[in-house]
């Protein structure tokens, strides 16, 4: 049922909005209009092998959560989803406004359901629609935020991201065959506004990444660089290791360090399967460095249990700031409080969730942010680093109408399941390639060292 769908490039026409003859039109916008109408020509073009996709990343202030957009359903229609880049496999609220004359139900003896080794399936005895179908496979959709969980159909329906040089959006790439499952409305509460459900990007074989690497027959390979700002769109690449071009003509891809991604046996959501590792992106820290001096760590706690799967350093998009363990999180700040006073830098009453706060006042800026001490998350080697710059280590805040700079990293507890989770605002602007080929992580550190920063893809078509 899977494998016999279209995947096609075809060509965007635009009838409302239309850009002067002289100016580009601006494609982060028009993927966010609800009121775009979109016309498909008639001429359709077969699908490339390695055809790198794009989409933008836009960021919410009030969660502190990204999304991506997309285009869905026939005909085909601007989409916003949560993005997760440890969920399996991408949801959708059908309960509500789902219109496809083109979606079709995944029944349970299907061969495809049996990939999707979900183990459930079920019958509904409302009014058959997109979330309601006898005999249909089904699937726990999960919001990684609130930690909800829901029960759904899978469907299948068309899918399509703008094609991309590196430079520029293209055309759209249709899949005609994309897997989902439905969730509720209700599974949206604790998601930023306006999307209606979530892009999966973990390692399972129907994540949103594994699905477009198959159906363009291009390598498991995606990026990310999330913005730091709501006012301009970061850009996710699939079925690339680049090139990713940023204004003015920066190739990330070539700024890349490489650490491997290690394998969790056991996965963290709240719906597991059996014999079925983790579908999140853990990464080897073997030692925290505060302005070159480390960390007093128990270097157990970094290390991925084998046997239950607590421990470890997992990157993830659905946790705005740090985790760290009670006992890393107390050797950091002090390490952190230490070296700070050596700037004589004036701390504040700190604002929660934080625990060190100084005034913003006191403290230089430079182009990778608030002058303050670095932090160098140290990898297989000494000399292979992710380092955290003050753009990414420190988080603007009010306190009693005094502009405060805050540590953004927070105390995960004394028990978590992970003891390091990278989380949102560490990784924002930052370029994050996920090569599922090679089974490593690179990453670029901070891109504002190279003077550009990831708002700064240009989301015009030239005509």
């Amino acid at each position: 049922m899977g494998g016999s769908g279209m995947h096609i490039i075809i060509d965007l026409k635009l009838k409302a909005m239309q850009a002067p003859a002289s100016k580009p039109l601006s494609f982060s916008i028009l993927l966010s209009s609800s009121l775009l109408l979109i016309f498909i020509s008639s001429s359709l073009h077969p699908a490339q092998a390695d055809q790198p996709l794009l989409t933008p990343i836009k960021k919410d202030t009030s969660t502190n959560l990204y999304s991506v957009s997309a285009y869905l359903k026939t005909p085909l229609q601007p989409t916003n989803l949560h993005l997760d880049l440890g969920a399996s496999l991408t949801w959708v609220d059908c309960t509500r406004r789902y219109k496809s004359s083109t979606y079709r139900h995944l029944l349970y003896n299907a061969s495809l359901c049996l990939e999707l080794d979900t183990g459930i399936y079920g019958n509904c005895f409302k009014r058959p629609g997109p979330s309601c179908f006898n005999d249909s496979c089904e699937f726990f959709p999960e919001n990684s935020v609130t930690r909800q969980v829901a029960i759904g159909d899978i469907l299948l329906d068309s899918l399509a991201l703008p094609a991309t040089d590196g430079r520029n959006p293209g055309k759209l790439g249709l899949d005609s065959d994309f897997v989902f499952s439905c969730g509720t409305t209700k599974l949206l509460r604790g998601l930023a506004r306006g999307v209606t459900g979530l892009a999966a990007l973990g390692r399972f074989n129907f994540s949103l990444p594994a699905q477009l690497s198959r159906a363009f027959s291009s390598p498991l390979i995606f990026a990310i660089c999330l913005p730091s700002t709501p006012s301009a769109n970061g850009a996710a690449f699939f079925n690339s290791a680049g090139p990713y071009y940023f204004l003015p003509g920066i190739d990330l891809s070539k700024s890349l360090i490489y650490t491997p991604l290690l394998l969790n046996p056991y996965g963290g959501t709240v719906i597991t399967y059996p014999n079925r590792p983790s579908d999140e992106y853990f990464i080897g820290v073997t030692s925290i460095k505060v302005n070159g001096n480390a960390l007093p760590l128990n270097k157990t706690l970094l290390a991925i249990n084998q046997e239950n799967g607590f421990g470890g350093t997992k990157v993830t998009t659905s946790t705005p700031y740090t985790l760290l363990h009670t006992s890393i999180f107390k050797a950091f700040t002090a390490a952190f409080e230490q070296e700070s006073a050596a700037l004589n830098l004036s701390s504040i009453t700190p604002v929660k969730p934080f625990s060190l706060c100084y005034e913003a006042d006191k403290i230089a800026s430079t182009r990778v942010g608030p002058a303050v001490p670095t932090i160098d998350l140290v990898l297989q080697s000494d000399d292979v680093f992710w380092r955290i710059f003050g753009a990414n280590s420190m988080v603007s805040v009010k306190v009693n109408g005094v502009d405060g700079l805050c540590l953004g990293f927070v105390d995960g507890g004394p028990n978590p399941r992970t003891s390091i989770v990278i989380g949102g605002h560490q990784i924002e602007d930052n370029l994050l390639q996920f090569d599922l080929v090679s089974k490593r992580l690179g990453f670029s550190s901070s891109v504002l060292f190279r003077s550009t920063t990831c708002s700064n893809f240009n989301f015009t078509t030239n005509k």
